[in-house]
């Protein structure tokens, strides 16, 4: 009997131990827990062998690690939120200012009323596509812009968007070098966010194209190529970036949201676009999922 005594109040105080040893663990992980700014890289580490101990520590880290990625995340956004805002109040403020000095001078100059009032329509039109831009980059943003694709006629939106610009195809006197394999080419898309892409890259190609367009297809891939102008060249890994301009001071309005939106629709298409400099030559290549 003696010797079983022995090895029970043994086996007891070794549970004992062990339980001791646990609590200690935990009163440290607890303390390192609340004594640690939230913004530390802290990780946990156990003493313990065995695998509860282990797998409570690494299920701790895990949700530390988790914390600390969606504070950078929330970072990150709060950052871009404020830098997209500052560059957007700067493009919003030239049309609405240069809009309100001319209804200033309608005021003055009566003889010119139709003259500034043309002036004042154009600068408040240029303000709703600023708008406009903002809305579907946020909605893209977002996800709350729903895409039906499908099996897609790729030229009728095309020819709709060239009908469209045509007043300042005329103006920029751009007659645009259409080439094709074939007039019944289908691509996989949405029809409405296919002829959004083509009127972002024609006004693309008119605001800071050197003159000239030309839109070429085939199974699969249409390329949109105009000339560029003299001085410095886009950088074509960072042209469909947000407000990417090769040269600020050449910026010839929008909200420098026209290339961000392609990229963001043809991948919402399950598609990529991607741009190349050629001589002088700018290509932007849409390519489309096989249907």
């Amino acid at each position: 009997m003696l010797p079983a005594l022995i090895l029970a109040l043994a086996a007891l105080g070794l549970a004992l131990l062990c339980l001791w040893s646990y609590r200690a663990q935990m009163l440290e992980m607890a303390r390192v827990l609340e004594e640690t700014p939230a913004e530390s890289n802290l990780r946990l580490t156990v003493r313990m062998s065995g695998a509860a101990s282990r797998r409570l520590c690494q299920a701790v880290n895990h949700r530390l690690e988790e914390g600390r990625r969606l504070r950078l995340e929330t970072q990150r956004r709060d950052q871009e939120l404020k830098y997209t805002m500052a560059c957007i109040s700067h493009d919003i403020r030239t049309p609405l200012a240069g809009a309100m000095g001319y209804l200033q001078l309608l005021e003055g100059e009566p003889e010119r009323q139709a003259e500034y009032r043309s002036i004042v329509q154009k600068r408040l039109e240029e303000l709703e596509e600023l708008l406009e831009e903002l809305f579907l980059y946020t909605r893209l943003q977002s996800g709350s812009l729903p895409l039906e694709c499908g099996e897609t006629a790729a030229l009728p939106p095309l020819w709709d968007a060239l009908a469209e610009f045509y007043p300042q195809l005329e103006v920029a006197e751009v007659e645009p070098e259409l080439r094709f394999d074939r007039e019944d080419l289908t691509v996989w898309a949405s029809a409405e966010a296919l002829g959004r892409v083509y009127r972002n890259l024609i006004a693309n190609a008119l605001r800071h194209g050197g003159g000239g367009l030309a839109v070429s297809g085939r199974d699969g891939e249409i390329c949109f190529s105009n000339k560029l102008l003299p001085g410095p060249r886009p950088d074509p890994e960072h042209l469909f970036d947000r407000f990417y301009q090769s040269s600020p001071a050449r910026a010839k309005g929008g909200a420098g949201l026209g290339l961000s939106i392609v990229r963001e629709l043809m991948e919402r298409m399950d598609g990529r676009v991607s741009a190349r400099i050629i001589g002088d030559t700018l290509e932007i290549r849409l390519s489309f999922s096989h249907v």
